[in-house]
């Protein structure tokens, strides 16, 4: 009866000297996104990262192509995997130039879990353990519902981001939402303010039957904000938004913007880095992609917000 207790204890023990030795050896994750440095709305996602790095005492690492650039964002991914940290976080922005890279990180033993952009059926072929993010389509499919509920009828959806194939999956939902063809709807307005500004006064100018507006995030929402100042229709004209920032915060408050998409970019950093560390301890993994949103926020709702806009939220 001693000797099967003792070997009931050893064995049990196992597991906890396991999980001790691979926390005394310091796991590092490392997060790699397709943002430029422009973007401030990426803010939110290093403060999600780095307070998860310090809650769960691991190395944490955020890396980004400066300019956006995907290709250069593969190489990244590469340079990581050559690096061989415990996992890699990452975005999938363009699925055709960065299937092949993050396929090797999980040929080479590299757990990846996919976070914002990118689909959970892409995650899944890339051999990814999970995705953590917003379904893009189905954002956008709710957005338009909500609009076509409030009267809209013919849209412009300002997409500042028009490389990235899977962000305007939210430009055709909407438009599906609505039940309307997405034509010429979606403008591919670049990322420079006083481009986008003026992108969207000569829209609104060529289409003047245009009742509501779509942005895709805080780059393109100022500058509209901007534009309509300008032209006169700010607070006339129905305008939704994705996610969220000070100046869309601003805008809500101030009823220019009826609402913004809250996709929660501080879970889709925070949550991989809780979830690659808990699996590589204990061996615990969630059964299920997790879906951080959509969430409208409107004026009702903004107390958190903002206090936390462009830090937590």
């Amino acid at each position: 009866m001693i000797k099967k207790a003792a070997l009931a204890i050893a064995v049990a023990a196992v597991p906890l000297m396991a999980a001790t030795a691979a926390s005394a050896e310091g796991e590092k994750y490392v997060l790699v996104s397709h943002a430029p440095d422009s973007d401030s709305w990426w803010n939110t996602i290093k403060n999600g990262i780095a307070l998860a790095g310090d809650q769960m005492d691991v190395e944490v690492e955020y890396r980004n192509p400066p300019t956006g650039d995907v290709a250069d964002m593969a190489r990244i991914i590469e340079q990581v995997v050559a690096s061989g940290p415990n996992g890699l976080i990452t975005t999938l922005a363009d699925y055709d130039v960065l299937q092949g890279p993050i396929k090797d990180a999980v040929a080479s033993g590299i757990d990846v879990i996919i976070m914002n952009t990118g689909t959970p059926e892409q995650a899944r072929d890339v051999g990814a353990l999970m995705y953590v993010g917003q379904p893009e389509y189905d954002a956008g499919l709710a957005a338009g519902t909500r609009a076509k509920g409030d009267g809209v009828t013919a849209f412009l959806c300002v997409n500042h981001a028009i490389q990235q194939p899977t962000v305007g999956e939210r430009c055709r939902g909407f438009a599906d939402g609505l039940g309307v063809d997405l034509g010429d709807s979606m403008l591919d307005s670049g990322t420079d303010p006083a481009e986008i500004k003026n992108k969207v006064l000569a829209y609104l100018s060529a289409h003047p039957e245009t009742d509501g507006i779509l942005t895709l995030g805080p780059v393109s929402a100022g500058p509209t904000m901007q534009a309509l100042n300008e032209n006169g229709m700010a607070g006339d004209i129905y305008f939704g938004t994705f996610d969220l920032g000070d100046e869309i915060v601003k805008g809500i408050k101030s009823g220019v913007i009826q609402w913004g998409i809250d996709q929660q970019p501080f879970l889709q950093a925070y949550m991989p880095v809780v979830i690659l560390t808990n699996y590589h301890r204990y061996g615990v993994l969630p059964g299920n992609n997790i879906n951080s949103g959509p969430g409208f926020v409107t004026a009702d709702g903004l107390t958190k917000v903002e206090e936390f806009a462009g830090e937590y939220r």
